[in-house]
């Protein structure tokens, strides 16, 4: 079996090799669905006010190429809190919308922001039960989500525009 340390080593060689925005995402969804044994992942992109679900590595088809408020979205919440979240039972947590929600398989998450000086986007892995991912796996996602950071830093063009910054999180948290 592969430990994360190697895959981790894996994904930074893939990342600097990487020559497009879309190589990119490939390298880093199934990077984290690997690293946690997910049943899914997404690359979501801040786009202004929106969270962009560019990409993603699934057993079934979840919200790829959707745009959803950042005030309503998990991902928006893991870039506006600066912060991972780890939610055990996506039916018992109110920051999840359920109806985005009910028709896909989800039940476990993991979001990791993806974060600069300000928000880029966000790492989320699903699994089809409830429960809790051990404490290396959402420490691998943090170490993912840094090397996404620099890879997205080489292709300005194909990042959208950043919503908000470290000003506005801080009021948005009442900071």
């Amino acid at each position: 079996m592969v430990g994360n340390g190697e895959i981790i080593d894996r994904v930074r060689a893939r990342l600097a090799a990487a020559e497009r925005i879309e190589d990119v995402q490939l390298v880093v969804k199934t990077a984290a669905r690997q690293l946690a044994g997910a049943h899914g992942a997404t690359f979501v992109l801040l786009d202004h006010d929106m969270c962009y679900y560019a990409d993603e590595d699934s057993m079934s088809p979840l919200w790829k190429g959707q745009r959803f408020p950042v005030s309503d979205c998990i991902s928006g919440w893991a870039m506006i809190h600066r912060s991972a979240v780890t939610i055990a039972d996506i039916r018992r947590d109110v920051r999840i919308p359920q109806e985005a929600y009910r028709p896909t398989f989800v039940r476990s998450l993991v979001m990791v922001p993806m974060l600069g000086p300000d928000p880029v986007g966000a790492i989320g892995v699903y699994w089809a039960r409830p429960g809790e991912p051990d404490p290396s796996v959402v420490e691998a996602l943090h170490r993912l989500a840094r090397l996404a950071v620099v890879a997205l830093e080489r292709f300005p063009e194909g990042v959208p525009e950043p919503g908000f910054k470290v000003a506005t999180l801080s009021a948005a948290r009442g900071d």
